[in-house]
C-alpha cells in the first residue's frame, strides 16, 4: 500500500478553562485520535454535536494548534509546522467552512474573494487570474458573468459553490469540508453533494467530510469514523459500518435516519440521559453511562480501537454488537 496522503495519530486538543487557581480545569474537545485518509478517498467524520468533529477538522489545516499527538501530509510531520512552512502547504490542504453566509467576505465580489488564494500565494494562472477565476466558478456551475457580484446577491447554495470555487482555486490534494450542507435546503444539499463528487471524480480530490447527516454521509463517503465526546469509537467502511455496526452508540446513531418505508419509532433505538461534559468525560468508556450494555469493565478500563471482522473494521468496545441491522 502506497503512503496515505494524511495520517493522524494520537491526535489530541484540550482547552483550558479559567477559574481553577489549583490545578486549571481542561475541556478534552479531542483526546487521542487515530486515522488515516488516501488519495482520491473520502472519510466521513459522524457524531453528535459536540463531539469533536469540527475541532478535529481545523487542527488537521492548522487553523488550531494541536495539544499533542501528530499530523502527516504525504509523510511530513506539519503538527506544529510554523506559517512560513505551512504557506506552500496551503495549496494542497484546504477547508471548506459549514456556514456559506459567515464565510465570505461581504466587502468583496465573488471574482476578488476566489482570486484571494491565487493572489497571496503570488500564482500567476495562464491566462490570468480572470480567466481562472470564471473557470472555477463555471466548473462549480456559476456563471462567469458573476465575477463582480457581492456575497449578499446569492442564494445559500451558490455561496455554498463560491466557497467550494474558492478552496479549489489552488488545485488541492485534500479538502476537509466541514458540515458543507447543513446549513442548505435539502434540494440543495443534493445539488451540492453531486458537484463535489463530480469534482472528487475529475480531479482526484481526498476529502475528509464533517457531518451529522449520516445519510448524506453514506451517499459520499468511502469510510466512516464514528466520534463519540472526543473520541473515535467505531472506523470502517461505509458498508460494513451502515450494514453490520459493532458499536452501541453507532447503532443508536443509524436507528434515527428517518425511514418513509416504516410509520413510527419501529426500531429506533433511544439513548437514555445527555452526552457527558467534556470537562468531566467518564471514567473508563465513555458512552457507558447512556449504554444498553454496560457493565462493571466498561467503568474501569477504556475500550481501545482495534480491528476486528478481519480488520476491515475498528470498534472501541468490550461488548461489540454482532450480525446485521435488521
Amino acid at each position: 500500500m502506497s503512503e496515505p496522503l494524511l495520517r493522524v495519530e494520537g491526535l489530541t486538543k484540550h482547552f483550558p478553562v479559567r477559574g481553577g487557581w489549583r490545578s486549571p480545569a481542561r475541556v478534552r474537545a479531542v483526546d487521542g485520535l487515530d486515522f488515516e485518509v488516501r488519495a482520491g478517498e473520502t472519510l466521513g467524520l459522524v457524531g453528535e454535536s459536540g463531539c469533536g468533529k469540527t475541532t478535529t477538522g481545523r487542527m488537521l489545516v492548522r487553523l488550531l494548534e494541536p495539544s499533542g499527538g501528530r499530523i502527516s501530509f504525504e509523510g511530513r510531520d506539519i503538527t506544529h509546522a510554523r506559517r512560513a512552512a505551512l504557506r506552500p502547504l496551503r495549496q494542497d490542504l484546504q477547508i471548506i467552512f459549514q456556514d456559506p453566509y459567515a464565510s465570505l467576505n461581504p466587502r468583496h465580489t465573488v471574482g476578488r474573494i476566489v482570486a484571494m488564494p491565487l493572489q497571496v500565494n503570488g500564482i500567476r494562472p495562464v491566462g490570468g487570474v480572470k480567466q481562472r477565476v470564471a473557470e472555477l466558478l463555471e466548473l462549480v456551475g456559476l456563471n462567469p458573468e458573476h465575477y463582480n457580484r457581492y456575497p449578499h446577491e446569492f442564494s445559500g447554495g451558490q455561496r455554498q459553490r463560491i466557497g467550494i470555487a474558492r478552496a479549489l482555486a489552488l488545485r488541492p490534494k485534500l479538502i476537509v469540508a466541514d458540515e458543507p450542507v447543513s446549513a442548505l435546503d435539502v434540494s440543495i444539499q443534493a445539488q451540492v453533494i453531486n458537484l463535489l463528487r463530480d469534482l472528487q471524480r475529475e480531479l482526484g480530490l481526498g476529502f475528509v467530510f464533517i457531518a451529522h447527516d449520516l445519510a448524506v454521509v453514506r451517499h459520499f463517503c468511502q469510510r466512516v469514523a464514528v466520534m463519540y465526546l472526543g473520541k473515535i469509537v467505531e472506523l470502517g467502511d461505509r458498508e460494513d459500518i451502515y450494514h453490520r455496526p459493532q458499536h452501541p452508540y453507532t447503532r443508536a446513531l443509524l436507528s434515527a435516519i428517518p425511514d418513509i418505508g416504516r410509520l413510527g419509532p419501529t426500531g429506533r433505538i433511544r439513548l437514555r440521559g445527555d452526552v457527558p461534559t467534556p470537562l468531566h468525560p467518564p471514567s473508563g468508556c465513555r458512552f457507558r453511562t447512556r449504554c444498553w450494555k454496560a457493565r462493571e469493565l466498561c467503568a474501569t478500563t477504556e475500550p481501545a480501537l482495534v480491528p476486528r471482522d478481519g480488520g476491515r473494521q475498528s470498534t472501541a468496545c468490550h461488548f461489540p454488537e454482532e450480525g446485521e441491522l435488521g
